[in-house]
């Protein structure tokens, strides 16, 4: 149960990182790091354009909520929330079927484009439990940009295809995306076009990864592979078994010389799942580097955060 004494915690952290963060969309409160007592299932979302989104991941009493009420009526009264322009507060009760969504401030709008690190998504608000983007990525999506150009990229569960927005600003030759949900690469050929990339530089494949590694074969070889699956997807991926699956198939689909990111988002999994599968499976690639996560997603053990990690094939 989460603590309405240490709300004013919340708001102080919420209020400082507002200040800092002007219009580019960003985690302002990262509760599920287990840094701040009390506030373990809360989290806070700047997304720009006035709107900040709250989300408690697991119900309250009644006192916690009045209290939360109280500290963003007083918020929204503040010179923060005016300097940053703020319209809009929503709550999402992740906990609640159908991630229910309440407007308490402002009017929430269907559908907003935010700005990360120059680049342009839309996200859905009041629609499902993911709005499109983890912003857990930040870091991963910059170093893509970083490290793309001229490659060929071959994105795995792709989702809204954040790398592949992020490979072709990079430079990136061709990305090929993949991901069953046909409606999320949907909403990724939206990003490209927001950001005014050449779609004839992308493909996206609406299939299963298990039943589909001729279609990826024949886009190869890849000079940079980004492996990001859910932790456990219904009758299609559970992490712990399927991710030797793809380790396997790496030597076949990466060029020599080549890169792997491969993520884990899962707070149980250890980093050593896949450096030490990696050597196991596919002893051609070398661990290079974990990649460091953003700051605001500060967590009381490292090893619990996202883990998104280099490997390099020995040419």
């Amino acid at each position: 149960m989460m603590n309405a004494a240490a709300l004013p915690t919340f708001f102080e952290v919420l209020s400082a990182r507002l200040a800092e963060c002007n219009q580019e969309v960003r985690r302002v409160f990262h509760g599920r790091g287990r840094c701040y007592e009390g506030l373990e299932q809360l989290t806070a979302d700047w997304l720009g354009k006035g709107v900040l989104q709250i989300a408690i991941f697991k119900e309250s009493d009644s006192e916690f909520y009045a209290a939360l009420q109280e500290g963003i009526n007083a918020l929204v009264a503040s010179d923060v929330w005016t300097k940053c322009q703020g319209t809009t507060v929503i709550l999402q009760h992740r906990d609640r079927e159908g991630s229910e969504t309440e407007t308490l401030v402002g009017e929430m709008p269907n559908q907003i484009e935010v700005v990360e690190n120059g680049l342009n998504y839309k996200l859905d608000l009041g629609k499902r439990q993911n709005n499109g983007l983890f912003l857990d990525m930040r870091l991963g999506r910059q170093w893509v940009q970083e490290n793309a150009a001229g490659k060929r990229v071959l994105n795995l569960f792709a989702y809204t295809c954040g790398f592949s927005v992020a490979a072709i600003e990079g430079g990136a030759e061709k990305v090929v995306n993949l991901d069953m949900a046909k409606s999320s690469l949907s909403r990724g050929r939206e990003n490209h076009h927001l950001n005014q990339h050449d779609l004839s530089k992308v493909s996206f494949l609406g299939h299963e990864l298990f039943k589909s590694w001729g279609k990826v074969k024949k886009f190869g070889p890849y000079d940079l592979v980004i492996i990001d699956p859910p932790s456990f997807q219904k009758g299609s991926f559970v992490l712990t078994k399927d991710y030797a699956k793809i380790l396997r198939r790496l030597p076949e689909l990466v060029a020599d010389g080549g890169d792997v990111m491969a993520c884990v988002n899962a707070p149980d999994v250890k980093p050593e799942f896949l450096t030490e599968q990696m050597a196991e499976l596919a002893p051609e690639f070398a661990f290079v580097s974990r990649l460091t996560n953003p700051p605001e997603f500060e967590d009381i053990d490292t090893d619990s955060a996202l883990k998104v990690i280099h490997f390099k094939h020995r040419a």
